[in-house]
């Protein structure tokens, strides 16, 4: 089926955007902030307007995070699927927003529990995509032991998306924690080969991997520049693209 027609400026017509459970929980330091949800949900209806298909994935460490549980004496298999629970938690409250907004989205979750959102079929999913509502995959990949990170990393694989969008605190990938040196080089442009060697912390090695065997574009931006992600979207604004 042809991809729709896109309001100019936009350089993509379907893409994953991955964001972390944190950056749900504005300066709470733990849960959600709904305030910061809503704000977000308006980033996503904003390039959503623009006629692009959009696919989500959003970590759990705003609820729990597995490999913490792991390292405080839990079994990892049982840590992990309470982190993948915590996902389903955070996908909920953005379907909440976003329908709030007048966009309708549908939670599809690795870990079946059809009272509260569909099992991931891809043929469903894909349909879903095509009459124009945003999927938010949910509970990781079904796995212990596979981030979020690899989760979106398959997800954009198998729906065809044409990038994922990284949504981070900081407006791109950088040789050092920007943060903590002011020195700190931005990347505006990198290889995937480069962030394994360099062990740049931008996703696992296993989801760089898969984007990488896949040819699968990664740009990373800061969704807390309001409009940024719809500025990005057009190729405006400061990012790092990753690349072959």
């Amino acid at each position: 089926m042809p991809k729709p027609a896109l309001d100019q400026g936009a350089k993509y017509s379907r893409v994953m955007l991955k964001i972390s459970g944190e950056a749900l929980m504005g300066d709470q330091g733990y849960g959600l902030h709904p305030p910061t949800v809503e704000r977000v949900a308006r980033e996503i209806k904003a390039v959503h307007d623009l006629g692009v298909e959009i696919c989500m994935v959003i970590g759990g460490g705003n609820i729990f995070r597995g490999l913490q549980g792991s390292a405080q004496g839990m079994e990892r298999t049982t840590a992990d699927y309470m982190g993948m629970l915590a996902t389903v938690m955070n996908a909920l409250a953005m379907q909440a927003a976003l329908e709030a907004l007048g966009v309708f989205t549908r939670v599809i979750s690795a870990i079946p529990m059809d009272q509260v959102c569909e099992p991931y079929i891809r043929r469903r999913a894909v349909r879903h995509l095509e009459k124009k509502r945003v999927c938010i995959f949910a509970a990781g990949t079904g796995n212990p032991y596979f981030t979020t990170d690899t989760a979106a990393a398959l997800r954009a694989s198998e729906m065809a998306c044409q990038a994922i969008f990284m949504g981070k605190n900081v407006d791109g990938i950088y040789d050092s924690d920007p943060k903590k040196n002011a020195d700190a080089k931005r990347y505006d442009s990198i290889s995937y080969d480069e962030v394994l060697r360099d062990n740049l912390k931008v996703m696992d090695a296993s989801a760089i991997a898969l984007c990488r065997d896949n040819k699968m574009p990664l740009v990373v931006f800061s969704l807390n520049e309001p409009g940024g992600f719809r500025g990005i979207m057009a190729g405006q604004g400061t990012y790092t693209l990753v690349h072959d």
